[in-house]
């Protein structure tokens, strides 16, 4: 063959014109993952860190190939499910949940130090049938309706709903209960009768545990609504807000809110949640044996204040680092609820400095007020805290929504002028991308809420959730839970929002989820601090000796040890 020939002869990989090209393409890629917000972590991992970290990225492989994935539905070993079901990576949260605590990527998580959550709603943190028992359970509740909850069908709109599922009820506490009423189940139960709880829970069809079903049912986003694509964020929505009216009156009755905190705050600690900052202020609290429901704001605190103090210094609580309350009001309310309620969070942080940390307006965004027509209020009561020497810094909810450039996008806008030291799920800020540059200048943190922003149909699945794109920028970011009681995870933990960031995201990897944690601790609000205290504290908090660089340091010795575990555990299993 002469030397014409051969030159010809076809593609040659090995070739320096290729081996160039791949250089390139390296650096590049090195280049680019040099800008991600998780870089500083994974470039810190110890030895045993990076080998657990390989590890899991294996299993995480294997399990998509072998349970997520329809390909083997042809093998004799294959996933009996999957003749039923099409199982893929990114499936949405809830049909995943039915496979994903069976995997050992489930046992990984579920081990993993998490830090702390920092975005949460009291009223939606603990799982709904303990909720629903201890009500049963408590002397004085009741339930009442409008009109019988009768089991047949009527016609509202265009579909036929049942009137059990769709009347309106009440549980509440009372000293005037009608025992041995009329059953509420029946068409000649008298009209907002106030049948014992109880009484009611055992008449019903099914029993107690039937009642405690068909609650649990009406609060909870379930596979059904996931599944229904016709609703969209707005119809979501308004079963959440349906949901927290039936709640309210039940967790926020003093013996079961003292029990209900316990209860959150056990949970999160056997999870691994070291420290909680709540929104959960309501007007509906009701004092134990109190009739006529009063503004006890100021109390509700005060228990809030003495059960963290009683946890922590219980058996169940050893290890748990604490908990803070972030005061919050509905956005949708009138200037002067919102005052009213602006007040009230004064006082309450005189009472309790070490309880309060903040202020937010929760609710949803698209129904509410934006920050931008409450600015007058919200200057009010930053010149109100300067002048009585308070610290009450903002930690807004904002650009929850799917907009951009609408009103309620702008909120992103409006907190960052603000001085908003972390922002609430920030799902439309990844189509900012000045924003995105102040953000980082700022070393704003977001508190990202990833089955939540599914479940409310702010995006799809995990796979097309906006984080890693923010991630990939250099926002930093921990993961939160937001409702997971009305979300479908039926605990108060972060396992199941961990498990689908690990899961559903390529470049994340156990170093990734390792990183979201430690922010989580770096992020929080141990303490009160004057803005460039914070700035300050969090830029040196790896290597500080401050308040916030000792929780730092406690999660990273937490953490070798889970990577020591995780190195042990499957090293020979892959």
């Amino acid at each position: 063959m002469d030397n014409s020939s051969a030159s010809h002869s076809g593609p040659d990989p090995q070739s320096d014109s290729v081996q160039a090209f791949f250089k390139n393409r390296s650096a590049l890629i090195s280049q680019e993952n040099e800008q991600r917000s998780d870089h500083e972590f994974r470039q810190s991992l110890s030895p045993i860190a990076r080998q657990a970290d390989a590890i899991v990225a294996k299993i995480r492989l294997h399990e998509h190939e072998t349970i997520w994935s329809s390909k083997t539905s042809t093998s004799s070993s294959h996933d009996p499910a999957l003749e039923s079901e099409e199982l893929y990576p990114g499936m949405i949260f809830n049909s995943a949940k039915n496979h994903m605590e069976s995997t050992k990527l489930w046992k990984i998580v579920q081990r993993m130090p998490k830090g702390a959550i920092l975005h949460c709603h009291l009223g939606a943190m603990v799982d709904l049938e303990w909720v629903f028992n201890q009500a049963i359970d408590t002397p004085g509740m009741f339930i009442s309706a409008p009109s019988a909850l009768v089991d047949e069908k009527v016609s509202l709109t265009w579909v036929d709903e049942k009137v059990r599922d769709k009347g309106t009820l009440l549980i509440d506490y009372s000293k005037k209960l009608n025992v041995g009423g009329k059953s509420i189940w029946s068409h000649d139960y008298e009209p907002r009768s106030r049948i014992p709880l109880k009484e009611a829970s055992d008449a019903f069809p099914g029993g107690k545990k039937g009642f405690v079903a068909w609650l649990i049912d009406r609060c909870t986003m379930t596979q059904t609504d996931a599944v229904r694509n016709h609703l969209g964020v707005d119809a979501i929505w308004r079963k959440m807000q349906a949901a927290f009216v039936l709640l309210t009156p039940i967790i926020f009755y003093e013996p079961i809110t003292r029990a209900f905190l316990k209860k959150f705050w056990t949970t999160c600690n056997e999870d691994g949640v070291r420290w909680v900052e709540i929104r959960g202020m309501t007007r509906s609290f009701r004092l134990e044996g109190q009739e006529e429901l009063t503004e006890n704001r100021l109390a509700l605190a005060g228990i809030m204040n003495e059960e963290i103090e009683k946890f922590k210094a219980s058996p169940e609580g050893k290890g748990f680092w604490g908990c803070r309350l972030i005061w919050d009001c509905l956005r949708s309310f009138p200037t002067e609820n919102i005052v009213i309620d602006m007040k009230i969070c004064i006082q309450a942080k005189k009472l309790y400095p070490k309880l309060i940390s903040g202020y937010d307006l929760v609710g949803p965004e698209d129904f509410g007020r934006t920050l931008h027509s409450l600015t007058p209020e919200l200057v009010w009561f930053r010149e109100q805290c300067i002048k009585e020497g308070l610290n009450i810094p903002f930690f807004f909810h904002a650009g929850e929504c799917i907009g951009h450039g609408d009103s309620t996008d702008q909120n992103l806008c409006d907190a960052i002028l603000f001085g908003t030291r972390r922002i609430g799920h920030a799902f439309s800020l990844y189509k900012h991308p000045l924003l995105i540059d102040i953000v980082k200048q700022k070393q704003i943190m977001i508190e990202s809420c990833p089955i939540s922003n599914e479940v409310l149909r702010y995006t799809s699945s995990i796979k097309t959730h906006p984080l890693p794109a923010l991630l990939a920028r250099g926002v930093k970011a921990a993961l939160s839970n937001d409702d997971p009681a009305l979300m479908g995870h039926g605990t108060s933990g972060l396992s199941h929002d961990f498990w689908q960031a690990l899961q559903g995201w390529e470049n994340l990897g156990l170093a990734g989820l390792g990183s979201l944690t430690q922010n989580s601790v770096r992020w929080s609000a141990f303490e009160d601090q004057t803005n460039e205290e914070w700035n300050g504290d969090i830029a040196t908090a790896l290597t500080g000796s401050s308040l916030r660089a000792k929780y730092v340091q406690k999660w990273n010795a937490e953490w070798e040890q889970f990577c020591e575990w995780i190195v042990a555990e499957f090293s020979e299993a892959i």
